[in-house]
């Protein structure tokens, strides 16, 4: 993620060629002023003239303000400055869980600090957003699912938290924080791809079973990234195992009490 943004800024010229290297790979004339433990979870950009160094959304404030000046009062905002600090760093202290990092690969390199504050936050986040979106849906189904109450899909999902936290507490126990937020990341992509068929169906009137079967491919897809995400992180079958389970017995549920 941090790769992506400092390219852009490197191609639309705020950054020197040169200007975005990984913090694993610090250049060694610039060891000596940044802070490593802190760059882990803060971006830092280093004034090579100085030897000022800035870290987190102060770095990005200070690349934008100087290449669009007009902008720079809103990142002298102090409210302003609070909120995006935040904003950053609950993407910041989550981002090895909405993009997943190889458990090799962790082991080779400095990882984020682990807040559990943004992690609860993360999963009460994607848990909402979710379930909100998947309420909309379900009166796309009507006629093929029963539609239920209006929480029916925010217990649904907060269910499927509660059940994966069990599961995966009995056999990797220090791994729960990690694979709940990667799994509520799945839930949330997967509420995102069916935003496509909720903006469609404001404007063409399409069969109940072609949303079911739009539904079901979105969740084809997100069963494929669960098993691709375990492989990854090396935690077996398991967890995509009983996150089937969990699936089909809440849809055997619906569909016959």
């Amino acid at each position: 993620m941090c790769r992506m943004y400092t390219k852009a800024f490197t191609q639309v010229g705020m950054l020197d060629e040169r200007g975005a290297q990984p913090y694993q790979q610090m250049p060694e004339t610039v060891c000596a002023f940044v802070d490593q433990k802190r760059a882990v979870n803060e971006i830092a950009l280093v004034d090579h003239v100085t030897g000022q160094v800035s870290y987190g959304i102060h770095s990005l404030f200070k690349v934008l303000g100087t290449s669009i000046p007009v902008f720079a009062p809103l990142f002298a905002f102090r409210p302003f400055i609070w909120l995006m600090t935040e904003v950053y760093a609950f993407v910041s202290y989550n981002r090895k869980v909405i993009i997943p990092v190889g458990l090799d690969a962790q082991n080779k390199q400095l990882q984020p600090d682990f807040r559990v504050g943004y992690r609860l936050s993360y999963l009460l986040f994607s848990w909402f957003m979710a379930s909100f979106i998947l309420t909309k849906y379900a009166v796309l189904l009507t006629g093929l699912v029963p539609l239920g109450g209006p929480l029916r899909e925010y217990f649904i999902c907060a269910g499927q938290l509660f059940f994966q936290a069990a599961m995966i507490r009995f056999f990797a126990r220090e791994r729960t924080w990690e694979y709940l937020g990667n799994m509520m990341t799945i839930s949330f992509a997967g509420a995102l791809l069916l935003l496509p068929a909720l903006t469609l169906s404001s404007f063409v009137h399409l069969p109940a079973l072609v949303y079911a079967g739009y539904f079901l491919l979105v969740a084809g897809l997100m069963f494929l990234e669960h098993f691709r995400r375990m492989q990854l992180l090396q935690l077996g079958h398991l967890p995509t195992l009983s996150w089937l389970v969990y699936r089909l017995l809440i849809l055997l549920l619906i569909l016959f009490i």
